[in-house]
């Protein structure tokens, strides 16, 4: 198979195995790329790229914008909180607006799930979903799982457990979306205030005890929690659930064998992970940050090929 079998990328649930194994040989031609002296490649060349982001995001934002840059596309960045949807303008008017000036593709990070799968029913050019509140984040999700198969040789098979905030988390769902595709076995542990009531219909298994979820798991996949998103308190203080669910080079020494540790970013250090563990040859952290510009370039590039056919 030598294309996607979707013309956006709106979640993971939209997409086949076949169209992960394709981005992930995708990605691994544009990794040795981006390890060259020359980073830049001509393969976009006449594509323009509009990064719209409703909500604010550093990283995902740099790691587009890295990657079209890297592709030489021409780039549009448009950031909505300083904008004239400040003053009522709809999702839909921005966009036309956008892409009256002929834009070929759109990369959008909105607060409201569903915002891509809305647009793309309204517009032609091709829709890369950065993350629709707490709904999916594919392209997080699938360098994650590009960095599970770097480190460990393959998905299928594997323990992944990712602890934290489930409730509030558009990467939890789309990981399981993706990890489940590809035959891993996937648990979720963390305070039950913060599972979703619909969690085990993903075929997931939830685990409240941590130590018991780290004895189990060949990689653990530690989300921060989400303070912007809580309107209520989910758990006593920062302190008791960093002692229930907070990782330390301690706890990560005590088992009898040696777990791959993950994080999405941004870390908050002495919470969800000591420092010892994100600094540590277990944890993939930085890993998952280079991985990122791979496999976003390689989601743009396979997205673009289909729109110049």
């Amino acid at each position: 198979m030598s294309e996607l079998s979707v013309k956006h990328l709106l979640g993971i649930k939209y997409i086949t195995k076949e169209d992960i194994e394709l981005i992930f040989q995708t990605a691994d031609n544009f990794k040795e790329v981006i390890n060259r002296p020359i980073k830049k490649v001509p393969s976009l060349r006449d594509i323009t790229i509009a990064n719209l982001f409703f909500e604010n995001s550093t990283r995902t934002k740099l790691s587009f914008e890295l990657a079209e840059k890297r592709l030489s596309a021409d780039v549009i960045n448009f950031s909505a909180a300083a904008s004239s949807v400040k003053k009522g303008e709809t999702l839909i008017d921005t966009v036309n607006n956008i892409l009256s000036m002929k834009v070929d593709m759109v990369v959008m990070r909105h607060p409201n799930p569903g915002a891509g799968v809305f647009l793309s029913k309204h517009i032609d050019a091709s829709i890369v979903n950065a993350g629709d509140g707490a709904h999916e984040h594919p392209t997080q999700a699938l360098l994650d799982s590009y960095s599970i198969r770097e480190r460990l040789g393959d998905v299928g098979g594997k323990n992944v457990v990712i602890v934290g905030d489930i409730l509030h988390s558009r990467v939890a769902l789309s990981n399981i979306y993706a990890l489940k595709l590809q035959g891993a076995n996937v648990k979720v542990c963390g305070p039950k205030t913060l599972m979703p009531k619909y969690i085990e219909s993903l075929g997931v298994e939830v685990e409240l005890d941590l130590r018991k979820a780290l004895e189990w798991c060949d990689v653990a996949n530690m989300l921060r929690v989400q303070n912007e998103r809580m309107d209520i308190s989910y758990f006593p203080s920062t302190r008791e659930y960093t002692q229930q669910y907070g990782v330390d080079k301690a706890l990560l020494n005590s088992l009898d064998k040696e777990i791959v540790i993950m994080h999405p970013g941004p870390i908050n250090r002495g919470v969800e992970i000591t420092s010892d563990v994100a600094d540590s040859d277990q944890a993939i952290i930085l890993n998952q940050v280079e991985n990122g510009v791979a496999v976003r370039m390689a989601v743009l590039y396979l997205l673009a090929s289909k729109i110049k056919q």
